[in-house]
C-alpha cells in the first residue's frame, strides 16, 4: 500500500472533491439555504486555513495538518447528507 501520509492526502482528495459535490449541487439548486451555505463554506475554509497556518508555525507535520482537514471534510459531509 503507499506509505504515510501519501495514502491520507490521496483520500483527503477524494473526500474533499465529494464533498464539494454536494455542496456546489445544494447551492446551485438555490433556495433559502444556498446563500447561507456559500457564507458558511467561505467562513469554514477561512478558518482551517488559519488554524493550519497556526500548526505549520508551531512546528507541527504536514501529516497533522493533513489529518486536520480529513476531519473538517468528514464533518462537512456528514452535515450536507
Amino acid at each position: 500500500m503507499f506509505s504515510y501520509p501519501w495514502y491520507p492526502a490521496l483520500m483527503l482528495a477524494i473526500e474533499s472533491n465529494n464533498v464539494i459535490d454536494t455542496r456546489l449541487r445544494k447551492i446551485a439548486n438555490g433556495g433559502v439555504n444556498a446563500a447561507e451555505e456559500t457564507c458558511l463554506m467561505v467562513q469554514e475554509k477561512m478558518n482551517a486555513a488559519m488554524e493550519a497556518g497556526s500548526m505549520l508555525m508551531m512546528g507541527g507535520k504536514s501529516a497533522d495538518i493533513i489529518d486536520y482537514y480529513r476531519k473538517q471534510v468528514a464533518a462537512n459531509a456528514a452535515r450536507l447528507s
